[in-house]
C-alpha cells in the first residue's frame, strides 16, 4: 500500500516506516514496535472522544 491510497503525506509514512522497520524480522517489521504504537494512538484517539463526550 502506498502513502497516497492511505492519505498519509510522504514524509509521515517514511517516519513511521523507519520506526518499525527491522532487518531482523522476515516480514521487515517489527511487530512489537508496531503494536505498541498502534495501541498507544487508539488510547490517545480514546481519551480525546471521552473529552469529547464529556462536554
Amino acid at each position: 500500500m502506498s502513502p497516497t491510497e492511505t492519505a498519509i503525506p510522504q514524509k509521515e509514512f517514511d517516519r513511521i516506516a523507519a520506526m518499525i522497520h527491522s532487518d531482523a524480522s522476515p516480514v521487515g517489521i517489527d511487530a512489537k514496535t508496531t503494536h505498541v504504537i498502534i495501541i498507544h494512538k487508539l488510547e490517545s484517539i480514546e481519551r480525546r472522544l471521552t473529552e469529547l463526550e464529556a462536554r
